[in-house]
């Protein structure tokens, strides 16, 4: 049988921080946000700009337990955090003027996940 879960080093860490902030912080988001980026490789969370667009309302926090693409225009201002980024979504954000950064510096910034909407 082989491994189970993922297999990134870095997604291993970002989810083992995100379980012990959800339990210090009494923050249900982040145990949500975890127990999506767990899932198999085939389950993974892809969101394209376009969807970002059209369910963000401006100069909101939005996490993506995933990858974001850079299918879309993103016009709005708006704060990303994501697993992992395509360069065309990268280059795209900082086009619109918005935010991108790694769900843990998201976490660093709000523990208590206040004001955060979850993309899946």
């Amino acid at each position: 049988m082989g491994r189970t879960g993922p297999t990134s080093y870095v997604t291993r860490i970002t989810i083992d921080e995100l379980i012990k902030a959800s339990a210090r912080n009494k923050a249900p988001v982040w145990r949500y946000v975890a127990e999506t980026l767990s899932k198999s490789s085939r389950s993974r969370v892809a969101v394209n700009l376009s969807k970002i667009e059209r369910h963000a309302r401006e100069g909101e926090v939005v996490v993506i337990p995933g990858k974001v693409l850079g299918g879309g225009i993103l016009k709005k201002r708006v704060t990303i955090a994501a697993a992992q980024f395509s360069k065309t979504a990268i280059e795209k954000i900082e086009r619109s003027g918005s935010r991108h950064m790694h769900i843990l510096d998201l976490l660093r910034e709000n523990p208590e996940g206040r004001g955060v909407r979850v993309l899946a």
